[in-house]
This record gives C-alpha cells, sequence and structure tokens, in this order.
C-alpha cells in the first residue's frame, strides 16, 4: 500500500532577512503549489534469508526530470550509496532518507523495530513530484505563441515535464539550471519525503491528530525535516520554509541553529542514531503563531521574467553591511522589524473586525474592491465600516515602510532588493483598483512580486499584470501545511489549477 504525503510551498511577506535573527518574526504564507512524495515497497515480500543482507534497496523517481537513481542503504550505519553511475544526485531527499530512517531506529521499541527491520528489507521506492507553480513555464508559453495569462498555465498538463537550461563547457553538459518560482521547492520536497516515511515505517500517523506522545505527529515531521534541510544545503537557514511545509501559513520565529548543532557530528563518524538522538532531544524553542489572510483578500503572485536571484549571495552582502556600519545597519533593521509588526497588526485588526462586524467589513471590501485605494475613504460612513477602511489604509501604509526600508537596506549593501524594475511594478500595482498592497516576497530580488487583492479584484490585476508582461501564477494562500493524501495525485482530477483561473 503506498504512502503519499503532500507539503505546500510558501511565501514570506514579511521578516525578509530579519528572520535570520531571533526574536525578529517573519509572516509566511502556505500555498495551494504542493510537493508530492509516494512511497511503497520495492518488493512484495522478503526472502527467507534476507535477515543476513547488510543492505537494502532504495529506488528515487522523478518523473518531470525524466530521472531514476537507484541506492543501496547500509542497515548498520543507515550510509546510503547512490549505485546509479550516471544519475544526478538528490541530497535533500537522500539526507530524508537517512534521518528518517534513522529516527525509526532511535525511537522505536523492540518489538516495533522487527516490523520496521521487515519494511526495510522490502526496500524504498520513492517518488517525488511538484506541482507546476514551483516551476516556471513562462518560455514554453511564450514559444507557444501564447498570451501570458493564467488560462495559458492552466492549459498545461498536471506535473509537466521540466526543462532545463544546459551549457556545453568542454564538451560536456554542465549541471542543468531548472528555472523556479521561488516557492521554496526544496523544502516542500524535503518534507513531504520525510512525512511519506515517517508515516510508511510507523513513526507518525498522519491520519490521526493525536498528540499523546512526548513529540506530536506534526513536531516530529518538522525536527526531521529541518534538520535534513539544513544538512543538504550545508547551513542552518531560518527554517519558515519548512516549518511552513509541515504547519501551513503562520507567524513564524526562527529556532536557536545550536539546536541543530549535532547534526554536524553526522560526517565526524557519530552514529546516525545517536545524531538523531540528541537533535529530538535538543531544545527547540522556535515560536508559531497561527494567522492567515483576512477574509475576502486573496494572495496573487506574479513572474516579471527579468531573471532570477541568489538569496544566499544577497544574505551574505547585508551580512557584510551589518558589520561594516553597525549603527546605521541597526537603526534600519529596527524600523523595518517596527513596520513589519505593524502590518501584522493591521491584519489581526481585520481579521477581528470580519469576526465581529461582518457585515460591514464584507460591504467595505467588496465596494473596496473595484476602487483605487485613494477612494477608499468614502466607504467609511458609520464607525464599523471607518474601523475596515482605517485599517485597510493602514495595512498598505506599513507595507510602503516595508518597501522602503528593504529599499534602503538594497543600496546601503550594493544587492537589488527592490531592484527599480521591481519598484515600477509594485507603484503600478498599488495603485490599480482593489489593490490592498503588493512586495517582493523573502529576500526580494527579481524572482517574483506578490500582491493582496480584496474581493474579486485579482482577475483585473492578472490581466493588468499581463499587459506589463508579467505572468500572473494561479499560486493563491492555502493555509494547510504536510497532507496525508489518498492516493496518487497524477491519477485523479486536478481541477484546483484552473478554478484558481477565476478566483
Amino acid at each position: 500500500m503506498a504512502v503519499v504525503a503532500s507539503a505546500p510551498g510558501k511565501v514570506l511577506m514579511t521578516g525578509g532577512y530579519l528572520i535570520l535573527e531571533r526574536p525578529n518574526a517573519g509572516i509566511v504564507l502556505s500555498t495551494n503549489a504542493r510537493f508530492y512524495a509516494i512511497v511503497k515497497p520495492i518488493y512484495d515480500e522478503i526472502k527467507p534469508d534476507s535477515w543476513a543482507w547488510a543492505w537494502t534497496d532504495v529506488k528515487l523517481t522523478s518523473p518531470q526530470l525524466a530521472r531514476e537513481s537507484l541506492y543501496k542503504l547500509s542497515l548498520k550505519n543507515l550510509a546510503l550509496q547512490c549505485v546509479s553511475s550516471s544519475a544526478s544526485r538528490n541530497p535533500f531527499v537522500e539526507q530524508a532518507v537517512q534521518f528518517a530512517v534513522a529516527a525509526a531506529h532511535a525511537t522505536l521499541d523492540k518489538d516495533k523495530k522487527n516490523v520496521l527491520n521487515k519494511l526495510l528489507l522490502q526496500g524504498l521506492d520513492i517518488t517525488i513530484l511538484g506541482t507546476n507553480d514551483f516551476y516556471s513555464y513562462r518560455n514554453e508559453i511564450e514559444a507557444c505563441g501564447l498570451p501570458l495569462t493564467p488560462e495559458s498555465l492552466a492549459a498545461l498538463p498536471s506535473f509537466s515535464s521540466i526543462t532545463f537550461n544546459v551549457e556545453e563547457a568542454n564538451g560536456q553538459n554542465c549541471k542543468p539550471e531548472v528555472a523556479k518560482t521561488g516557492l521554496g521547492s526544496s523544502a516542500a520536497m524535503t518534507t513531504a519525503v520525510v512525512a511519506a516515511l515517517l508515516h510508511h515505517l510507523g513513526l507518525v500517523d498522519l491520519s490521526s491528530s493525536c498528540k499523546e506522545k512526548k513529540f506530536s505527529d506534526l513536531d516530529l515531521v518538522h525536527i526531521i525535516a529541518q534538520t535534513a534541510h539544513c544538512i543538504a544545503q550545508g547551513k542552518v537557514g531560518s527554517g519558515f520554509d519548512v516549518s511552513s511545509a509541515v504547519y501551513g501559513s503562520h507567524r513564524y520565529v526562527r529556532f536557536s541553529p545550536e539546536v541543530l548543532s549535532s547534526a554536524q557530528d553526522a560526517g565526524k563518524g557519530i552514529p546516525l542514531q545517536e545524531v538523531i538522538s540528541n537533535i529530538l532531544k535538543g531544545k527547540w524553542d522556535h515560536e508559531r503563531t497561527m494567522f492567515s489572510l483576512p477574509p475576502l483578500m486573496s494572495l496573487l503572485l506574479g513572474e516579471p521574467g527579468t531573471g532570477g536571484s541568489s538569496t544566499p549571495s544577497m544574505v551574505g552582502a547585508l551580512k557584510k553591511w551589518q558589520k561594516s556600519d553597525t549603527q546605521k545597519s541597526q537603526e534600519t533593521w529596527r524600523k523595518l522589524s517596527e513596520a513589519n509588526s505593524a502590518l501584522e497588526t493591521q491584519f489581526n485588526i481585520l481579521s477581528k473586525l470580519a469576526e465581529e462586524h461582518w457585515d460591514a467589513y464584507k460591504c467595505v471590501i467588496d465596494s473596496c474592491s473595484t476602487k483605487n485605494s485613494e477612494k477608499w475613504i468614502e466607504q467609511a460612513t458609520e464607525p464599523s465600516r471607518e474601523a475596515v477602511v482605517k485599517a485597510l489604509l493602514g495595512s498598505r501604509n506599513a507595507m510602503l515602510q516595508i518597501r522602503n526600508y528593504m529599499r534602503q537596506m538594497g543600496e546601503a549593501a550594493g544587492v537589488p532588493i527592490e531592484p527599480e524594475s521591481q519598484t515600477r511594478l509594485l507603484d503600478t500595482t498599488m495603485n490599480m483598483d482593489g489593490v490592498l498592497l503588493a512586495g517582493v516576497p523573502g529576500a526580494g530580488g527579481f524572482d517574483a512580486v506578490f500582491a493582496v487583492t480584496l474581493g474579486d479584484s485579482g482577475t483585473n490585476v492578472a490581466k493588468a499584470w499581463s499587459s506589463l508582461n508579467v505572468l500572473a501564477l494561479l499560486v493563491r494562500e492555502d493555509p494547510n501545511g504536510v497532507l496525508l493524501e489518498s492516493g496518487d495525485p497524477r491519477t485523479k482530477e486536478i481541477t484546483t489549477a484552473v478554478s484558481a483561473v477565476h478566483i
């Protein structure tokens, strides 16, 4: 019986750069873009003498990349060896397999370990699939002569093949680069694989909300996924992308990096089971508070087609500036943090107003969705409606401040956090009818822009973006985190993307 788990991609709306340091918070929205992991045994049964085997088989298939990798997993030290001579390695899945299996060995009792060993001796057949939202298909749409619209994206087959940008060097192919949309594909993929493996191996029950264990099931998925992701990328990041992949939309404060210090021991001859035991016992002090967009608001993402940006190099430049101009950087940092908090506060006020004064709230949102923000004040005809308008305008002002301080940081550090081309696009977008705010997500750069729209205005914004050579993506906020799916997503009717066109 196959286990299918999925995890969402993310958009970091506030907290870019600041989220790297405690106790700064960030608002991260999970999306309807999801990565799927399908885990099942390779063999239907095990041979009578297989208990003497020292290794078991692992097969990793990525249909969208037309790749299949074969591995041998040591049942003694849990080392994973690739035996496919020409296969391109996937360190995120490799680490997910090793740490998930190590967690099973470290936590299951003797009786359950016998079941675990039988499962492992049947091999692990892993298939990974990402919805089209994670990847850029802009070139394919343009090559077909189709307009840059969500409808063109929705017409693509689900789980379309991913094209590479392959260059020739010394007669050999360089490592291909895949054009992405910046939704955190590696974090979503790692989380989905970890969740599917832990469920398959009997460590968690993702179909249950049981919280009776020392760690809840989702907390265990989170810790293993954070560990695998950090080791695979070679550094301890803020972890907001993995956190949202597990838990969904929320307000996030990062964990202390020291909690993963023992993970570095994995390459120093320390048994993996001992490493993961120490990590599970560590003080995971990240903070997570429920958050989602207020009602009748939608997240919209646009792909400008101006090329991507390197987040690590931009972070490095910011850190260098912080050290060289401590006073100025700290002052800008403080003001940016205050602006982030102000936006969060306004959103919380709007959510509360929707709960307590729904009729007034809905009336204001419906009216403002068809008007430029300069005319919103006309809707403040009585106290409840005035409160809604005030919070809407407060949100806009907070975002303008956030953008201003992000630009200041970028200019001081010499990196394009909000490049001029993005500034022009964002200013134009914020002047469109029904647009609450717009910005560059996460670390900024040229990857994408986001907007929060009111009511049904998103459709008109998408059309306006198309005329500006910006492709509106099918991505929307979906507050759900990791999920156990009922079956292979390729066998089901995928209607989400098509319906999103009409949002």
